[in-house]
């Protein structure tokens, strides 16, 4: 028999996060060449879809890849490194030193396949990220398989790998350049770290960078009240007013964490189109406050669901954002119906994609799309009963149930196992540098890669 498709995949419920949210009950999905060919309720003998891999979902849950919409890969070698501190005191007296003396092209390495394969164990098909040495993660990311948005740092002091800040445009420039037709999966773009670490002749210069090679712009924008005092105090208005008169703000700007903003502020972003990346986890270890996340949604805002670090949060695991940011907004609201399960959902998903410029190809399990799905097994005591799977997926599902993963109809994940990767040896390297970092040893990397 010919085969007509490379993969189909049934005896699933399909959660499609289509317009409709439809939830197919007993659904197929056939790929071909990495594409969504065809998704329907199985209305046939599997035999009767031709394919060189029939997949069983053994009555599991068919849903979209998750998409993290803000993260800093290498940053996992500095988990649990400095916790419990105000974000002033974490950033200028831990990580920023840490930073410098640690991080270096190896160790940007590791620490990228190290979140990659967490990512891709707890559901994460796509992630937006900003870091230095982007070069480095660019090439790690895609010996994992999988999908990224990736953005070459900007910061007005020497950072690494941009010694000199007076290049940092021209690094991001070429960054931009390097990998903008080299992976189907990998989308290169630029990354500022705030509004209070880069001037406005910086931030100009690098939006005209981004906006010249048509690709994303990220920045941390009022994460703290500190933060936001400190703009009006400097430029006499807030971050978002600040960022929008020196015309940052547009459809391919997105302003990460979004705490300290007003409705003045939302306004802007509105008619701006500028998506949101909201990071409640991160936000709330900082103890930094709660994003306006409900009037964000009334505006009409893209709302994507990101993470953050490993150094921040601590974990890279999706469906605890989601949890977290469906219960932390009900108690803040003192109201139960906000931020429902399908709401959070679509943050993950399909908005997380509209807001890193990938909506049209993924996001939503829709013919035409790429096959970026994710398999997830309810034979768990806590996935017992299932009367709601968008409720499942929300409260009650972990990262750790994940099965299978897909990027463009290729396997990373099988019955919880990677595919490409060597999870053990890259966690021995993870753990090397760890003793290293917490030993105050200067790193060779050769021997601590190695060892």
């Amino acid at each position: 028999m010919k085969h007509i498709y490379d993969r189909v995949i049934h005896n699933g419920m399909v959660l499609t996060v289509n317009a409709g949210f439809d939830i197919i009950t007993d659904g197929v999905v056939c790929i071909r060449d990495g594409v969504i060919a065809r998704v329907e309720s199985r209305k046939r003998a599997i035999d009767d879809y031709p394919a060189r891999d029939i997949m069983d979902a053994a009555g599991g849950i068919i849903m979209p890849g998750l998409v993290n919409a803000h993260v800093h890969l290498p940053m996992s070698i500095f988990r649990g490194l400095a916790d419990d501190l105000p974000l002033a005191d974490w950033l200028n007296h831990h990580i920023f030193p840490a930073e410098r003396e640690y991080i270096r092209p190896e160790t940007v390495r590791i620490g990228t396949l190290l979140s990659c394969a967490e990512m891709m164990l707890s559901g994460t098909t796509t992630c937006c990220d900003g870091y230095f040495h982007e070069d480095i993660v660019a090439s790690a990311v895609a010996e994992t398989g999988l999908r990224a948005v990736l953005g070459q740092g900007v910061i007005d002091y020497p950072a690494p790998g941009v010694p000199d800040p007076a290049r940092n445009i021209d690094v991001a420039s070429a960054f931009v350049g390097q990998w903008r037709d080299r992976s189907p999966r990998i989308t290169p773009s630029v990354f500022c770290h705030s509004p209070y670490t880069c001037s406005a002749t910086t931030l100009t210069a690098a939006k005209a960078a981004a906006r010249q090679h048509g690709v994303l712009f990220q920045i941390h924008v009022a994460e703290t009240k500190d933060e936001a005092a400190a703009c009006r105090s400097a430029h006499g208005m807030s971050p978002v007013r600040y960022l929008n008169s020196l015309g940052i703000l547009d459809e391919q700007t997105l302003v990460v964490h979004g705490i300290w903003v007003d409705d003045d502020d939302l306004e802007i972003l509105a008619k701006r189109k500028t998506a949101v990346a909201h990071c409640p986890e991160s936000a709330m270890k900082l103890a930094a406050g709660v994003a306006p996340v409900h009037r964000m949604l009334d505006k009409g805002l893209t709302i994507g669901l990101g993470t953050d670090g490993c150094a921040s949060n601590n974990n890279l695991d999706l469906f605890g954002e989601m949890d977290a940011a469906a219960k932390l907004h009900k108690v803040i609201r003192k109201d139960p119906t906000v931020m429902n399960a399908r709401t959070v959902i679509r943050m993950a998903t399909i908005e997380g994609a509209r807001a890193v410029g990938l909506d049209r190809r993924i996001g939503s399990i829709e013919v035409g799309k790429q096959a970026d799905i994710i398999i997830i097994d309810t034979h768990q005591p806590h996935l017992a009963p299932l009367y709601h799977p968008e409720s499942h997926i929300v409260y009650a599902a972990r990262g750790a149930d994940v099965r299978d993963l897909f990027v463009a109809g290729e396997a990373l994940v099988r019955d919880f196992s990677p595919v490409r990767l060597d999870i053990g040896a890259i966690m021995d390297q993870a753990r090397e540098i760890g003793r290293r970092i917490q030993g105050g040893q200067t790193i060779n990397i050769d021997e601590a890669t190695k060892s």
